[in-house]
């Protein structure tokens, strides 16, 4: 009987929890790295985005009698 209990015990241990607590801390370790690459891309393109923003073109509003139609020029 304890021999019963000792091997399920084993089995519980070595094929259910061991390889999920293993595949937990991959997961995280990939998902960290993923963040962190995420994080750097975003920190290139954020200095690009402000180039971008400071070069918009500029607005031209015309007066229509509504009031909510703006229209804009195209940059080519």
């Amino acid at each position: 009987m304890i021999f019963i209990g000792a091997w399920l015990l084993y089995k519980l241990i070595f094929e259910l929890i061991v390889p999920v607590y293993r595949s937990t801390k991959i997961v995280r370790s990939k998902f960290r790295e993923m963040q962190e690459q995420m994080q750097q891309h975003m920190d290139q393109q954020a200095p690009q985005d402000n180039f971008a923003s400071n070069n918009t073109t500029q607005s031209s509003t015309v007066d229509n009698k509504d009031g909510d139609y703006i229209e804009f020029e195209e940059v080519k």
